[in-house]
């Protein structure tokens, strides 16, 4: 199983409440910049466990998972 990394992120509120990332700060420390956000759903991490809002992004041409269980932002780790 993979580990809830927790992330900062830099997200747009619109007057709707939708929430959209625009980057985010990884344990490293490194600020990714999202080039995409390809979908966004209610789903459950099946690899670090949890459930949220499932955010399917793109940074540098990778596709990636973001998680937003409120109140905190995670990405699935290596364990």
């Amino acid at each position: 199983m993979r580990k809830k990394v927790f992330v900062s992120v830099y997200a747009h509120f619109d007057t709707e409440g939708e929430i959209t990332p625009l980057s985010l700060i990884y344990s490293d420390g490194f600020e990714y910049e999202i080039d995409e956000v390809l979908d966004k759903c209610r789903a459950a991490s099946l690899k670090a466990g949890g459930i949220g809002t499932r955010y399917t992004i793109r940074i540098k041409n990778k596709v990636t998972y973001l998680y937003y269980e409120n109140p905190r932002w995670f990405v699935e780790g290596k364990a």
